[in-house]
């Protein structure tokens, strides 16, 4: 090592033992990654466990440059809870840091002022920033010009192929391409196997140059993996109750819903537990509280979707869960890599679920897109680029069948690939020739397949739980631990405690969720020739609804699934099943409503508590499932003692299926007869099997307030998501 060097070095030691002690020592490949981004003023990929210390390179060679006279580092970071964490860190080092978020707005200007006049050395901006068209054409090119250091955080998030694809992360490939010669470009992961790390690579434009890739062992010696498998929900969630004050210290409870998360949650607060749930529906200042009640152990566990994940930072955290299992070790590794980062031992237990399957292939159907969809959409927004001009994404949802999600992704997605460009006011098309990559797309929905049956063969494996995941990461010096419960052949017990197990079991089967009505037609309707904007008119509004549960809950979710699924089985050579009440023939899925539904149906609309007593029942007629909406309508109307006024006969061939809410709604605006029945001034209780977007509801209720209803309560078995 040259003198030189070794000055160098010194000062690097000297920068990190103020971040992080006076006892901290540089790793060796923390030094080899700050030389060659310092001196060398490379590029490099540095893929390494959470904890080793892949924000101590950056922060230290933030120093060091700028003392060089560089420029800020700018910090391309994924979620606020890691730039908060991000900024503390960087204050301990006597780094000025700053942050532009969705969360800041209003300090923008002033955050821009302050690193142009070289006030602020880091500046954390988050992928989506990158896009909003005032800070990319007016921020962005001075930030370009003048930065001192790229650094992507959690950088497989660019790539198809990693568990959590961010395609805002796609536009830095064309934002490195633009930096000035020397300056070095910094990409950060602690979960990417060899097939992530070419696709990030390419991904960034990093292969330019030969940069530099540091990968390290993945081994974490502090955690403990065992995995519990219950046979019913209700053993899980009462296990879960029961074992909370065994697990040390405080810790996360992953759940792979929104739902699910609410409920383990509030099961666990009502036995005696302190604990909060943390989802992406969660609103920002609540998270924010929930992360510094877990960081101060205020509370036992925060029950959380993925939405707590990256960048989360307690080194203390003593256990982390799952109540099912992720598609992908991939995923699961990143997750249960926030435990255990400086204590002797974290526990870590995965209680999988018989219904994971079932929200796996949900999560896979948001998939990209097939190809006529997204040339449909490339049409669309350059038949309105030579006419009318930008599209709003709510416009452009009257025009392509897509969900929301799925449509913002797109669009992320052809804005990245330089086909499609967002601008004030919506969306354009730039003309430029785009391909679709039909074998790239079918060789990520393969090796999305190949991650969810190796997530299942983690789960029955005879070898070293800790080992599997290593290697699905592609780590070759993966070894027996010695810690799980293969290898220790010691495993926590499946014994459920009696009172935990009854309880949890009764908190599953209570039936009874409230449905929000819509109150806003969607934007530009009459594009689909449907004439409603704006609001709903109170003449016209439904009231709130109820339905016995979800589709996605981890009680009333299955047997719902199981009841309504879409897709009848083919008569067998026994003949078609007989209605038991009617004898008439009826086939699939179209049997009267089981008994145990129907009892939960009546304690869902026993503790209703509605202002007003319903004055009769309406059935919203069906085309796939007629005996079971009609036995449904007639037992409420028969069990409540409420005159069966009639049903709501569908016009016209049925619907195709729709995906966004302005085609849904398109599709179900003339989908009804006008009543033939006479409906008095009063509450009616209008009764359906499944809520999906809503519009059904919606449409039949306008219709029945127009024709004199007083109000409409809508009833169904299920909502979906």
């Amino acid at each position: 090592m040259t003198t030189t060097e070794q000055d160098l070095r010194a000062r690097a030691e000297k920068v990190l033992t103020t971040l992080a002690g006076p006892d901290a020592r540089l790793r060796e490949d923390q030094w080899t990654a700050i030389h060659a981004l310092v001196a060398e003023r490379r590029r490099a990929l540095v893929v390494q466990r959470t904890g080793w210390g892949k924000s101590a390179v950056y922060f230290v060679a933030t120093a060091l440059l700028r003392e060089q006279g560089a420029g800020a580092t700018v910090i391309v970071s994924p979620l606020l809870a890691l730039m908060r964490n991000q900024i503390d860190a960087a204050a301990r080092a006597g780094i000025r840091a700053a942050t532009v978020n969705s969360a800041n707005t209003a300090d923008w200007e002033r955050t821009y002022e302050a690193v142009e006049a070289g006030e602020v050395d880091v500046l954390l901006v988050s992928p989506e920033r990158l896009n909003n068209p005032d800070f990319r054409d007016r921020v962005l090119p001075r930030l370009t010009a003048s930065a001192g250091m790229l650094v992507v955080d959690e950088a497989h998030c660019v790539s198809d192929w990693g568990h959590d694809f961010r395609p805002d992360y796609r536009r830095l490939r064309a934002l490195i391409a633009e930096l000035p010669d020397g300056i070095p470009v910094l990409a950060t992961t602690a979960t990417a196997n060899d097939r992530v790390v070419v696709d990030v690579t390419e991904q960034l434009g990093l292969a330019a140059g030969e940069p530099l890739v540091l990968r390290g062992s993945l081994d974490r010696e502090s955690l403990r993996l065992s995995v519990v498998t219950l046979r019913t929900a209700a053993d899980r969630l009462g296990w879960l109750a029961a074992q909370m004050d065994a697990l040390p210290g405080a810790g996360i409870v992953y759940t792979l819903t929104i739902q699910a998360a609410e409920e383990v949650a509030e099961f666990l607060r009502e036995r005696g537990h302190p604990v909060a749930s943390y989802t992406g529906k969660t609103p920002p200042e609540e998270r924010l509280a929930a992360e510094g009640d877990l960081l101060a152990n205020r509370v036992k566990a925060l029950v959380a979707t993925s939405a707590l994940g990256m960048g989360f930072d307690k080194p203390d955290l003593g256990f982390v869960v799952h109540l099912g299992a992720p598609a992908s070790p991939v995923a699961y590794y990143q997750q249960i890599g926030r435990a255990g980062r400086a204590v002797e031992r974290a526990e870590v237990v995965l209680l999988p679920g018989h219904e994971d399957q079932d929200i796996w292939r949900y999560f896979a159907s948001l998939a990209f897109p097939p190809e006529p969809v997204v040339r449909q959409t490339l049409a669309v927004l350059g038949h309105s680029s030579d006419s009318s001009g930008p599209l709003s994404t709510a416009a452009i949802e009257t025009r392509v069948d897509l969900s929301r999600t799925r449509l913002e992704m797109l669009l992320k997605v052809l804005d990245s690939d330089g086909a499609a460009k967002r601008v004030k006011g919506g969306w354009v098309a730039t003309g430029q020739d785009w391909v679709y990559d039909e074998e790239r797309h079918r060789r990520i929905a393969q090796a999305r397949k190949a991650e969810q049956q190796a997530m299942l063969d983690y789960l029955a494996t005879d070898r070293c739980r800790l080992v599997f995941l290593r290697e699905q990461l592609d780590d070759p010096g993966a070894a027996p631990c010695g810690r799980c419960d293969v290898c220790a052949g010691t495993a926590w017990s499946t014994d459920v405690d009696a009172g935990a197990a009854e309880a949890a079991a009764e908190r599953i089967a209570r039936p009874g969720v409230e449905v929000a009505p819509r109150k806003q037609w969607p934007t530009g309707m009459a594009e689909l020739d449907v004439p409603a904007s704006g609001k709903i008119p109170a003449g016209e509004l439904a009231g709130t609804g109820r339905v016995i549960g979800r589709l996605s809950d981890i009680g009333w979710g299955t047997r719902l699934r199981e009841l309504l699924d879409p897709a009848p089985p083919a008569d067998d050579e026994f003949g078609p099943d007989l209605d038991p009440e009617t004898g008439e023939a009826v086939s699939g899925t179209d049997l009267p409503v089981p008994k145990d539904v129907l009892d939960a149906v009546v304690r869902v609309l026993a503790g209703w508590g509605w202002e007003e007593r319903p004055v009769g029942v309406v059935g919203i007629g069906s085309r796939t499932r007629p005996h079971q909406l009609e036995h449904l309508a007639r037992r409420i109307s028969e069990i409540g003692r409420l005159p069966l006024l009639g049903t709501l006969v569908p016009a016209g061939p049925r619907p195709a299926a729709h995906a966004n809410s302005a085609q849904r709604l398109a599709a179900v605006w003339h989908g009804f007869e006008e009543p033939s029945f006479t409906l008095p001034d009063g509450p009616v209780l209008l009764v359906d099997d499944l809520i999906d977007s809503g519009w059904t509801m919606t449409v039949a209720a306008r219709l029945l307030r127009r024709a004199g209803a007083g109000s409409v309560l809508p009833f169904a078995l299920a909502q979906s998501g």
